[in-house]
C-alpha cells in the first residue's frame, strides 16, 4: 500500500492524533493578526503512520513549523512538502506574511509504532497488463540537458514527453508488468543520450527511519546509476547546505571486487572532501545482481548497509566532520528529505560512454520501503 496523497480529509484544526490520541488547536502567537494559521491534512501511510501536508490559508503566506513541541517562529523550518509522521511528536505551525505571524496551531501525534515497523512503501505494483506511469502523486522529474553540475551528457525525459530527443513511445521511466520500476538509458542518435531522473520533491519526504530498496543496476563505461536524498530546504538554503545522502552510487564497468559507494555531503564536505565508504561485493557478485541497499537515519547518525540491516558498512556522525574546515552537519536541521532515483550518462566522474557501453542500459527497482528505527 502506497502512502499516496489522494485522501486529504482532515483540517489541522480537527486533526486527530495517530493512534487515537487527539490533537487540538492551541491558540497563541499573534491571534489578532490578519494572517490566518495554516491548514494541514493527513493521509494514511501504513501501520499507523500518516503523511502530513500543509497549505496556507492566507494567500502568499509562508508556513513555519516545529516537531519538538517548541513554539515556531519566522526562523523555524519552512514547510516545503508533505512529510511522513511515524513517531510520537507535536506538530506546531504558524504562517507569516509581511513580518506578521498567525497564531500558533498545534496537533499531537501518538501513533506508538513499534521499532522496525514498515510505515511507507512504493511497491511499483502494476496489474494493468501494460507499462504504466510511475505514481504522479509520489514522483515528478528533473528534465533537460543542463549537465546538472557534473557535465553529464544525458537529456532527462519526463513521462510522456515528446520534446526531442524524448520519445513518449519509448519512455525512459515506467512501471513494467513485472512490477519493477524501469529506468532506461538510451542512445537514439550519435552523441545523443536520454534517461530519467525521478524525484519525490514537493510530493513526499521523511525525516529519520530506515530506508531500504531492492535494485539492480547496469554497468558500463559512462553509466552512473544512483538512489539518493536531498533536504526539502534545498529551495531556501541551496546545495550542499541542504545535505545529501547517497545510498546507491557507482560508475562504469564492473570491477573485481565490484563495489557500491555510500556517502554524505554538506557544507564543507563535497567533491574530494566528501565523506564516503566503498562496499565491496563478495567474490562472484556484482552490482548488476539484485541487491538490497539501505540507510538507517537517526539523530546524529547516518549509516548504510547492504543486503541485511545487520551488514552496516558505513557510519557517519557529526564527529566524522572533525578536521574538515568549515564543515557543517546538515542532517538534524529539522528538514525532511526527498528521494531521487536516476541513471546518469557521462559526467566528470565516470567520463563519457564509449563503443563498449551497452544501450539500452536498464536500471530496475523492485521496491522502496521506510521502516521505523
Amino acid at each position: 500500500m502506497r502512502a499516496g496523497l489522494a485522501v486529504l480529509l482532515l483540517s489541522f484544526l480537527l486533526m486527530a492524533g495517530c493512534g487515537g490520541s487527539g490533537g487540538g488547536n492551541n491558540g497563541g502567537g499573534n491571534g489578532g493578526s490578519s494572517v490566518s494559521p495554516p491548514i494541514s491534512f493527513v493521509s494514511n501511510a501504513q501501520n499507523g503512520a500518516v503523511v502530513v501536508s500543509m497549505m496556507p490559508a492566507t494567500q502568499g503566506s509562508v508556513i513555519h513549523y516545529t516537531l519538538d513541541g517548541s513554539t515556531p517562529t519566522a526562523s523555524s523550518q519552512i514547510y516545503q512538502a508533505p512529510f511522513l509522521v511515524a513517531s510520537n511528536l507535536t506538530l506546531s505551525a504558524i504562517a507569516t506574511s509581511g513580518g506578521t505571524s498567525s497564531r500558533v496551531t498545534s496537533s499531537l501525534f501518538s501513533p506508538n509504532i513499534p521499532p522496525k515497523t514498515l510505515v511507507w512503501s512504493e511497491e511499483f505494483s502494476n496489474d494493468t497488463g501494460a507499462i504504466k506511469q510511475p505514481d504522479p502523486l509520489v514522483w515528478t522529474y528533473e528534465t533537460g540537458t543542463s549537465g546538472f553540475g557534473n557535465n553529464e551528457m544525458e537529456d532527462y525525459c519526463a513521462w510522456n514527453s515528446s520534446i526531442s530527443p524524448c520519445d513518449p513511445v519509448n519512455p525512459n521511466a515506467y512501471i513494467g508488468t513485472d512490477g519493477y520500476l524501469h529506468i532506461l538509458g538510451l542512445n537514439p542518435a550519435a552523441n545523443t543520450y536520454t534517461s530519467a531522473r525521478l524525484k519525490s520533491q514537493g510530493l513526499f519526504s521523511f525525516q529519520y527511519g530506515r530506508l531500504e530498496f531492492r535494485a539492480r543496476v547496469p554497468e558500463g563505461q559512462g553509466l552512473w546509476p544512483a538512489v539518493w536524498l536531498l533536504g526539502n530546504n534545498i529551495s531556501t538554503v541551496n546545495w550542499p547546505a541542504c545535505g545529501e545522502q547517497d545510498v546507491l552510487e557507482r560508475i562504469n564497468d564492473a570491477t573485481s571486487p565490484d563495489w557500491n559507494a555510500g556517502s554524505i555531503h554538506g557544507t564543507g564536505f563535497t567533491g574530494g572532501t566528501g565523506l564516503g565508504t566503498l562496499y565491496n561485493f563478495p567474490s562472484g557478485s556484482t552490482a548488476a545482481d539484485w541487491h538490497i541497499y539501505g540507510m538507517i537515519w537517526s539523530p546524529n547518525s547516518v549509516q548504510y548497509y547492504m543486503d541485511d540491516p545487520a551488514n552496516i558498512y558505513a557510519s557517519f556522525t557529526p564527529a566524522s566532520l572533525n578536521g574538515l574546515n568549515g564543515a557543517v552537519w546538515p542532517f538534524d536541521a529539522g528538514q525532511s528529505n526527498f528521494l531521487i532515483v536516476n541513471l546518469a550518462i557521462g559526467g566528470d566522474w565516470p567520463g563519457p560512454p564509449d563503443q563498449t557501453t551497452p544501450f539500452p542500459a536498464e536500471m530496475l527497482v523492485d521496491y522502496i520501503r521506510i521502516y521505523t528505527n
